[in-house]
Parts: structure tokens; sequence; C-alpha cells
């Protein structure tokens, strides 16, 4: 059998609220190395490879379960939920 995310209703059509990067970490004039984004309310948060880990900070603050990599070129998402790469990255509207 194989796994599957079970969140994919909860998947909005989302505006990246700092496109600009890291939310908290351009608050704080930290530094990331990757950017996540929230497809449960736009949050944009740093990767776990970054100093500070904002993305999965937000996912445990909110319980957002997914989000999807805000780099240029990549269309992957993860649930944080079932621990799932979601390739490609769900987008509003998805089944699953």
């Amino acid at each position: 059998m194989s796994a599957r995310c079970d969140h994919l209703d909860q998947v909005r059509d989302v505006t990246p609220r700092t496109p600009e990067g890291c939310e908290e970490c351009l608050k704080t004039g930290s530094r990331w190395v990757h950017l996540r984004l929230c497809l449960g309310c736009g949050h944009v948060g740093c990767c776990d490879s970054s100093p500070k880990r904002h993305a999965t900070k937000h996912y445990h603050a909110t319980h957002h379960p997914i989000i999807r990599s805000f780099e240029p070129g990549e269309d992957w998402g993860w649930c944080y939920v079932d621990e799932l790469m979601l390739r490609p990255a769900p987008r509003a509207g998805a089944r699953a």
C-alpha cells in the first residue's frame, strides 16, 4: 500500500505574506537557507537547514499541515502530519 496524504483538503489558494523572505527572519535580521510556503495561510518560513527553522515552528504553532518549497524552480510539498513528500506540490482544490 502506498502512503497518501489525507490533508489535501486543507490546501488553500494562498498569497505569500512576505514574498521577499522568511517572515520572522526579516523582522529579526536573521538569515535563512531555503524558504517554505504554508499552504494553509501563506506564511513564508525558513527551512530546517536554516538556523531558526521558522517553517516547522509555524507548523507546531498553527497545525497547518502542508507546505511547499518557495524556491524558484522547485515544485514539491511536504505534509508534516503524514511526514510525506508531495510531488508535484499540491494546489488548492486538490483531491486525496
